[in-house]
């Protein structure tokens, strides 16, 4: 009940396999330019969470429920719009930061982030509730995907409050956080390591890990690479 396993898709995409259940976080699988064509159908998945609506984030959902099944939960506008899309009403879990949901084996909850989010769909570009951040926990295990976000300080709550033993954290620069920003929220927040997402995905986002690495260093922290398609166990 303890495990905990992280695959890597690219861009913000994560499958993680927790207490038993598999859990995509973002899933932009088909279109994602880093993601693998082996797991552009990730096969079994209980649980799809999605941070805001942009489209390098949001726009597979559809398809990944379709072929899955799974559930999916999101802020209350952005659940909307799914059903709206063609997920199945029974299906969507409907929530809002601050709160949490119980999902088979694992919880999941919506914290703050600092972004944007809309979604393009059938009826145009459309608002899409607030940007979020998600905490998933089972077991004794706790990952927390920061979504698309700058820096705040109440990252430090994040980190008193779920404790997660994994920090996922944007650094790619320009939309998020940069290296820097991303090393200092991970002082904020200290988890057990930090591993960097939303990055080399295109020229644009100029952060690196070499710069993240560094900068957490010099916070005495610890930080892992995750490498696309690959699967790390913490």
């Amino acid at each position: 009940m303890g495990a905990l396993s992280i695959t890597y898709a690219g861009h913000s995409a994560v499958i993680l396999d927790i207490a038993g259940a598999r859990v995509a976080i973002d899933p932009w699988l088909k279109g994602n330019p880093l993601c693998p064509e082996a797991l552009q159908s990730p096969g079994k998945l209980d649980l799809i969470a999605v941070t805001h609506g942009h489209a390098d984030h949001a726009s597979d959902v559809v398809r990944v429920q379709r072929e899955t099944n799974a559930m999916v939960a999101a802020t209350y506008e952005l659940a909307m719009i799914f059903i709206a899309e063609g997920v199945p009403a029974e299906k969507v879990i409907p929530m809002n930061k601050g709160g949490s949901v119980k999902c088979g084996a694992v919880s999941v909850r919506l914290t703050d982030a600092y972004h944007s989010s809309s979604f393009d769909g059938k009826d145009g570009t459309v608002y899409a509730g607030e940007a979020c951040g998600v905490v998933i926990s089972g077991g004794s295990k706790t990952v927390y995907h920061a979504g698309d976000t700058s820096l705040f300080s109440d990252m430090r709550l994040i980190g008193e409050l779920y404790k997660p033993n994994v920090a996922l954290l944007p650094i790619g620069d320009r939309f998020t956080m940069g290296p820097v920003e991303a090393a200092k929220a991970a002082s904020f927040i200290r988890a057990q390591v930090a591993c960097p997402i939303h990055y080399k995905t295109f020229p644009l986002l100029t952060g690196t890990y070499h710069e993240f690495a560094k900068a957490c260093d010099a916070f005495d922290l610890s930080h892992v690479e995750i490498g696309v398609g690959e699967i790390r166990s913490f």
